[in-house]
């Protein structure tokens, strides 16, 4: 069961995932030993599933492709292989007129037209619309 204080410890680490035991312990006033505890119950139980990098918006080109799925075809299926392809980084399944959401990076235009190519052959794929992103706030 996640706490209040699990959640600050959670928006800590997700504004910035490098910050110490010690820092966190600070912003929530628990001990460092209290918060290596709490951030390895999360981590265990699943609530944190990966410790990752963002890459800047400055770097390469970032995408969200939003995926129809074939209703005869099981969306999860078709997510497993979207996420296989190169340059996924994240893959969240909505509702909606659209089934999936991908979120793509690549160096360049070229790269995330190709990993729009490879989408659209996989079994089960309707169709997709794409939006470059801009900018992040």
């Amino acid at each position: 069961m996640v706490d209040e204080i699990d959640e600050k410890i959670l928006r800590l680490l997700e504004q910035n995932g490098r910050m110490s035991y010690v820092e966190l312990g600070r912003e929530v006033e628990l001990s460092e030993g209290a918060v290596r505890n709490r951030v390895q119950t999360l981590v265990t139980s699943g609530v944190i599933q990966k410790f990752t990098i963002e890459k800047s918006t400055e770097i390469g080109v970032r995408a969200l492709t939003m995926i129809a799925v074939n209703p005869g075809v099981p969306t999860y299926e078709v997510s497993k292989k979207v996420n296989e392809l190169l340059g996924a980084e994240k893959i969240y399944e909505v509702t909606g007129e659209y089934d999936i959401v991908l979120v793509s990076s690549s160096v360049n235009i070229d790269g995330i037209n190709g990993c729009i190519e490879d989408i659209r052959k996989i079994h089960g794929v309707e169709k997709t619309n794409t939006i470059i992103v801009l900018r992040t706030v």
